[in-house]
């Protein structure tokens, strides 16, 4: 699709890159019609989907494949009701039919709102009741099976419970009913036609210090990760790109659909219930992945396995990491077991991938990148003033003169969120960072997790950054705690790898290496050693929790 009027642009000459990229969609984008059976019809045979189940089962489909599956199941989704702006929420995994079922509701204009599988009984009840779901349709996984079933008695809205993959008693079987639908599914029009200001999906944010909120995308989003994969993954026609993430994520967003197909690459999904490295490189090697994205953590448990003398990974041609810190020793060690540099991007569920480093760019460890494309992004201080070089300040994406494509339409039913997170012309992230002379950004925290001592601003991402240098540091979280003689000073809570002790000769050690890493004001007076670190359901640190501890 990227050949048909998307703007091409050489990343090397970054501010030519800014200033000469253009999007201008119609007032009627679908991204199931206008990309996925566009493709269909022009390269039927092109590869859109390689799927490995947990078992090991193969599976191709072709962009034509999608689009028949896809129509198959918005006949079927249309037979039980299901109407244009019809909220429904999925807990798929990484089930093929994800890929059916998110092109079906597009089609059909209903709002999707992807869920992880990790969820209770009551994160469902409470995701369907704020959004008013009709529909849940899930993978056959017991523990999914069993959480939503604990649900439905406090879901008066869900109408209609559906499973992929096999059949349950009161359940709907997806593969036999849309087994029996037509192929062909035309675009609607009239009332049930959809434009590109209706919402499309939902995203619950990740919830980090109370209730998730509903972020709210319109069918404009997909083109906003035009840059996310063109650019910043490097994706083209005849490629394959793997993004580890769950279909129930924003991240899958990012890489598991709308950017890749747009590029018209192949999107490679490996079902799997546990990450296991060795098991993942394997699947790089044999299906000649050509570009990767993981969070950190997975590099760092791949980069343990020797992979120049285990693993033939010379097929990839780009990696790019996001959502944690990329330590400096996971790049050098990624970088020379497989001949790849990561590049590192910044962005929320509310946006798609709005800072990042590209290729032709000077990589600067530690550093989000630049601005992408379509967005304007300033550092303002706590008076909604530009921060000066080198000083903190709020990432706000300014929206006075135009809306990028790939941000949010606002909270939804929360007005208050809203508002109290987008006004006077921006929206206000509240995440933090500071910006070098060569126009780099680079992260500090959130802005409720700013550290305030004896008249500094701590920002707990530089000294956990330090901390998971140390050689006895698996995790690290940093936080603010209360202090009367400098208002607040930095507690660590660390989890040591095995075969450590948490005694005061390593506290010591570790405090003296976080001086010799960073400014000593910033070293973490207080430590404490724990088993695990409380998180949300996408893996993201409960630092709210740790302060009441």
């Amino acid at each position: 699709m990227l050949s048909d009027g998307y703007v091409q642009a050489n990343t090397a000459d970054y501010a030519s890159f800014y200033a000469s990229y253009r999007l201008s969609p119609t007032e009627d984008f679908n991204f199931g019609y206008d990309v996925v059976d566009a493709i269909a019809a022009r390269t039927p045979d092109a590869l859109a989907l390689l799927h490995i189940s947990n078992e090991g089962e193969e599976r191709r489909f072709t962009f034509f494949d999608i689009m028949e599956q896809s129509a198959r199941a918005a006949n079927f989704f249309c037979r039980l009701g299901i109407k244009k702006g019809d909220k429904v929420l999925l807990i798929m995994k990484r089930s093929y039919q994800y890929w059916f079922v998110n092109v079906a509701l597009c089609k059909i204009g209903a709002v999707m709102i992807p869920a992880t599988g990790q969820l209770l009984s009551h994160d469902i009840s409470y995701r369907c009741n704020a959004s008013s779901a009709t529909t849940v349709i899930c993978a056959n996984d017991p523990y999914i099976i069993q959480a939503v079933e604990g649900a439905l008695p406090s879901c008066p809205t869900v109408r209609t419970c559906v499973l992929t993959g096999g059949s349950k008693e009161n359940w709907l079987d997806f593969d036999a009913e849309t087994a029996k639908e037509s192929p062909a599914f035309p675009r609607p029009t009239g009332e049930a036609a959809t434009c590109a200001a209706d919402p499309m999906l939902i995203y619950f944010t990740s919830g980090t210090t109370g209730f998730p909120k509903m972020a709210r995308h319109s069918f404009l989003y997909p083109l906003g990760h035009i840059a996310t994969a063109r650019y910043w993954h490097t994706n083209r026609p005849g490629g394959i790109h793997f993004t580890i993430s769950d279909t129930g994520w924003a991240k899958a967003g990012w890489g598991k659909i709308y950017g890749q197909w747009l590029c018209e690459t192949a999107i490679f999904a490996y079902d799997f219930d546990r990450f296991d490295p060795p098991r993942v490189l394997e699947m790089i090697q044999k299906h000649r992945i050509t570009t990767f994205c993981a969070p950190p953590t997975m590099y760092r448990m791949m980069t343990q396995n020797d992979l120049a003398a285990n693993y033939d990974l010379s097929s990839l041609e780009h990696c790019c990491s996001a959502g944690e810190a990329l330590n400096p020793e996971v790049f050098s060690d990624w970088k020379r077991q497989t001949g790849q540099a990561i590049y590192e991007g910044f962005g929320q569920s509310e946006t798609t991938c709005c800072l990042g480093t590209f290729p032709g760019m000077q990589i600067q460890l530690g550093s989000m990148g630049r601005p992408v494309p379509d967005y304007v992004i300033d550092l303002l201080d706590e008076n909604g003033k530009p921060s000066a070089e080198g000083e903190h300040g709020e990432i706000c994406i300014r929206t006075q003169e135009a809306v990028p494509l790939g941000l949010f339409m606002g909270y939804y039913r929360d007005e208050l969120s809203t508002t109290r997170s987008w006004y006077d012309g921006y929206y206000h992230t509240g995440d933090v960072a500071w910006r070098d002379a060569d126009g780099y950004f680079w992260y500090v925290g959130r802005k409720d997790d700013l550290i305030k001592s004896s008249g500094y601003r701590i920002g707990p991402f530089e000294v956990e950054s330090a901390l998971l240098e140390h050689e006895a540091v698996l995790e690290a979280a940093v936080t603010g705690v209360p202090d009367p003689l400098r208002g607040q000073i930095v507690k660590a809570t660390i989890v040591l790898k095995p075969g450590y002790e948490g005694t005061d000769t390593l506290k010591k050690d570790i405090q003296e290496h976080v001086k010799r890493m960073t400014a000593p004001y910033k070293y973490p007076r207080l430590i404490d050693f724990v088993d695990s670190l409380p998180k949300t359901a996408s893996g993201k640190i409960r630092r709210v929790e740790l302060r009441k501890g």
